[in-house]
């Protein structure tokens, strides 16, 4: 009897201890596989153990004190709750990618918990099943007290258990221990991208970075030559190390001519490793901000890790192109001769002017450093949009592209996917879906574009992330913009949505117009239930990732 029961409880635990790694798995994964980031999630994050921590508790104290065939039954019971809680067929916004490298993470994991089942099965094979151990002294076998058989068998659950509680620290140890290896693995996949490049010395590689902006400039600039070269940009977000040795080694052909490279970083120094990596000829920044302070500490360290792209381009004699219009970068430009200018203000290389934005685009001329002129038009909303798109048509005039023959590809260039997209659902009720990482010069966009529509305007968000010791601050003054901007305010999410609505408060908005709901999709079943003679036009601004 007491076997099948502990059968049953081994079988339990053990799904739930697949189920629970891969859901912390997928956190780290989340979180870049880094350590130091994944720890700061789990202490954000803490009220997601505190029902584990709990169980562990009660089943420290039927340890001690509980029966022995109820406290089998009780684990099997508490450790099912880890199924349910974990349980498969959740929807996820970016789920788990089994890749190389988590796959490898995974065999880690379950040797280090078949450890601990190993353990515990020899353990209860010894004073369960055969209730006797082998004496030395005597050369036979001592049979074992019932004491002393109940309490190996309390070991035998606290080994057994011990693999499901200590999930979390597993998949960081697993993470540890593998880290020569994945270092050798990237190191062999970044040295072949390098040999490929090498190999394509006519190839022209131009790096994109910034705080915010990249993406964006990557696709617009990506429409702009592709109209005169053969051009490769680097997908989606693959703007890390391996998303940039991935693109190289899987997507780059002989016929390229122009490979545009985003470049994303966290971290000090990590444009320079991404530099090492794609050597680019030229390049663009595109602004620079408060983002990623949590990781990045101060803005100087931000301006100082965005420039080395500069710094690298410089040293190969290449051309850096930056948006003058931002002030950070305005006062870092001196120091780079080659350094080519745009934006819409005075004394800009190239500079955009008589700008007109209604609901159905922009128009804007363009001055380039000679003095020629060209009109405009495109489908993008916003005088932000502007900017980039400019810093677009001055790279590609760089390259020898005449103004006049990119006026069509700017009327080709579509909106990007999340970042101020118009989407129109029907029931009258049109979406801006702007959910892309948010930042505080991208909110105060967003809402510029929200204000063009005669329209109930509503605004869905979470507010801002990622932001440091500014984070309330910045959420605080988002909230009294959005005062002045919106008919109506749906926050998502109780907690961290507490600086944008005592902004919104402080702001003396009537605050019947505004609710805070759990969950995106309660946000959205509100959105139809506000009543308006009005066409709706809804701005969601910001969307949190899984492990938010």
């Amino acid at each position: 009897m007491k076997i099948a029961l502990f059968g049953i409880f081994t079988a339990v635990t053990y799904a739930a201890i697949i189920l629970t790694h891969l859901r912390e798995l997928h956190m780290f994964q989340l979180n870049g596989y880094k350590t130091p980031e994944h720890s700061r999630w789990m202490k954000k994050n803490f009220d997601r153990y505190i029902f584990p921590l709990t169980l562990l508790l009660l089943q420290i104290s039927l340890i001690i004190w509980g029966a022995k065939t109820s406290l089998i039954i009780a684990f099997t019971c508490f450790n099912a709750c880890f199924i349910v809680i974990n349980r498969p067929g959740r929807k996820f916004k970016k789920p788990l990618v089994y890749t190389a490298r988590v796959k490898r993470l995974m065999t880690t994991f379950f040797i280090l918990t078949g450890i601990f089942i190993a353990v515990a099965c020899l353990n209860l094979k010894t004073t369960v099943y055969e209730g006797r151990i082998w004496n030395e002294a005597h050369t036979d076998f001592t049979y074992l007290s019932k004491e002393t058989r109940w309490c190996s068998n309390r070991i035998t659950y606290i080994l057994i258990n011990s693999a499901l509680y200590l999930t979390p620290l597993l998949v960081v140890l697993a993470n540890f221990i593998n880290k020569p290896v994945e270092k050798s693995v990237q190191k062999w996949y970044i040295n072949d991208a390098k040999k490929k490049l090498a190999d394509m010395p006519a190839l022209h590689k131009v790096g994109i970075t910034g705080s915010y902006g990249k993406t964006s400039m990557k696709f617009y600039l990506s429409e702009l030559l592709s109209s005169q070269y053969e051009t490769l940009k680097t997908p989606e977000s693959f703007n890390t190390p391996m998303g940039v040795t991935i693109t190289i080694r899987r997507d780059l052909r002989p016929t390229h001519e122009y490979f545009i490279c985003e470049m994303g970083a966290r971290r000090v120094h990590e444009i320079k490793e991404l530099c090492g990596i794609a050597d680019p000829h030229d390049g663009i920044i595109t602004s620079v901000g408060p983002q990623h302070l949590e990781t990045f500490r101060s803005i100087e360290n931000v301006v100082n890790t965005k420039f080395e792209l500069a710094d690298h381009v410089q040293a190969k004699g290449g051309r850096i192109y930056l948006n003058g219009d931002n002030e950070l970068i305005r006062a870092k430009a001196p120091q780079y001769p080659n350094a080519v200018l745009y934006g819409l203000q005075e004394g800009n290389d190239y500079r955009a002017a008589d700008i007109t934005v209604s609901d159905r685009g922009t128009e804007f001329t363009v001055t380039a450093p000679s003095g020629e002129t060209c009109r405009y038009s495109m489908k993008l909303l916003g005088e932000h949009n502007v900017q980039n798109v400019l810093g677009a048509i001055a790279y590609a005039h760089g390259t020898g592209i005449p103004l006049e023959k990119l006026v069509l590809p700017v009327k080709r260039i579509a909106a990007v996917p999340h970042r101020l997209q118009l989407l129109d659902k029907g029931g009258g009720v049109t979406y801006i879906d702007d959910a892309y990482n948010s930042n505080p010069s991208g909110c105060r966009a967003a809402l510029n574009v929200l204000g063009l529509f005669d329209a109930f305007r509503i605004l869905v968000t979470p507010g801002m992330v990622e932001l440091g010791a500014k984070q309330e601050e910045l959420n605080y003054e988002f909230g009294q913009e959005a005062a002045k901007a919106c008919d109506y305010i749906i926050l998502v999410g109780k907690t961290q949505t507490v600086p944008i609505y005592n902004g919104i408060k402080d702001s003396g908005y009537d605050m019947e117009k505004v609710f805070v709901a759990d969950s995106l999709n309660e946000a959205l079943a509100k959105v139809q239930t506000c009543h308006t003679d009005k066409k709706k036009i809804v701005l969601l601004e910001n969307d949190l990732p899984d492990n938010y």
